[in-house]
């Protein structure tokens, strides 16, 4: 019997093995197009493509004019997958995002209720400048964004798979912009800080989207073989001190866990999604390099975007200027000690 399980589980790592190495074929040939059209930025790209290949959800903060629409437009366009998009504006509804039902008449006079789908019917959802929108909007998503499915009329209507809500957010500090739910932030698997290019980057971008044409990318995967490679990364197996290591890390995070520098700054850290988010998202940075098992180097790399969102600061430690990131820097360099 011992035999026959040595074998069977041989033979499975092999498959493993083999499946790994198409996708990580694919996910070259996925980099390769998206960079013909987005220049410079690789760790943006790098942590967005990381969420959807581990399933989940991304939410992308930066000033405006950084191509945030540009780049989730493009990986919808490159993955395959129906996309669709609502700008988060100060009057939009509930409504305008799940869909409504209108009242129907037939020739012969009997009524019935009829449901329109909003654009959340699709497989990746680009809500742009989504902190736009009243927080009585943005929950429209809490539901969708966890469960995979709304509730409308008190009837259960499910969402195309795979499906992501990839988001883009202004600076809160710019005027307009109303803060996100804590709740609705904890769904998103990474906040990807989109920053300015460097200036390679910017020449490139000056030189080749002002001409008469301009790059296109290409479909590479469909949904249904990004489904295959989500679920191989969920197959992928996970080494003890790397585990260790992620709940060390989130559990550091938190307040009232013996670390002195977070019950000082920290006024509420991350649950366990984060713990989660991390396991998957360095499965999948994993595969992205070429390997078959993530290491603690990519629980350390992932720590910032995927920990960000899920804390709060005190009132002091935020009037001594201090930020999450500083927090989290420390929180990684006393992990590698």
């Amino acid at each position: 019997m011992s035999v026959m399980k040595g074998a069977t589980d041989a033979t499975d790592e092999k498959a493993i093995v083999a499946a790994a190495e198409n996708a990580l074929a694919e996910i070259a040939l996925v980099r390769a197009e998206v960079g013909k059209v987005i220049f410079g930025q690789e760790t943006v790209v790098e942590q967005t493509l990381l969420a959807v290949l581990s399933g989940g959800h991304a939410l992308l903060v930066g000033v405006p004019g950084l191509a945030k629409t540009k780049l989730v437009a493009t990986l919808g366009t490159v993955l395959g997958l129906d996309s669709s998009r609502v700008q988060f504006t100060p009057d939009l509804m509930p409504s305008d995002i799940l869909g409504s039902e209108v009242m129907d008449q037939d020739a012969a006079g009997h009524r019935s209720f009829r449901f329109i789908p909003g654009p959340i019917f699709t497989q990746l959802l680009m809500a742009d400048e989504i902190n736009r929108a009243s927080p009585r909007t943005q929950s429209a998503l809490l539901q969708a964004m966890q469960e995979y499915h709304i509730t409308v009329a008190g009837a259960r209507k499910d969402l195309p798979q795979p499906f992501h809500v990839l988001a883009t957010q202004n600076p809160l500090e710019q005027e307009g912009t109303y803060p996100l739910p804590e709740a609705q932030l904890d769904r998103f698997l990474m906040q990807v800080d989109v920053g300015y290019p460097e200036l390679a980057a910017e020449r490139q971008i000056l030189l080749e989207t002002t001409g008469t044409a301009e790059a296109t990318a290409r479909p590479v995967i469909d949904a249904a073989r990004l489904q295959q490679i989500q679920s191989l990364i969920r197959q992928m197996p996970v080494g003890e001190k790397v585990v260790d290591a992620i709940l060390a890390l989130v559990r550091s995070a938190r307040p009232g866990n013996g670390n002195a520098a977070t019950d000082k700054n920290v006024a509420w850290g991350p649950g366990p999604r984060a713990g989660q988010a991390l396991m998957l998202c360095a499965r999948a940075r994993a595969l992205y390099d070429g390997r078959l098992a993530p290491s603690i180097d990519d629980i350390m790399a992932l720590a910032e975007p995927v920990l960000q969102h899920r804390m709060a600061l005190t009132f002091a430690a935020r009037a001594e200027g201090m930020t999450v990131r500083d927090v989290i820097a420390g929180l990684v360099k006393q992990a590698k000690g």
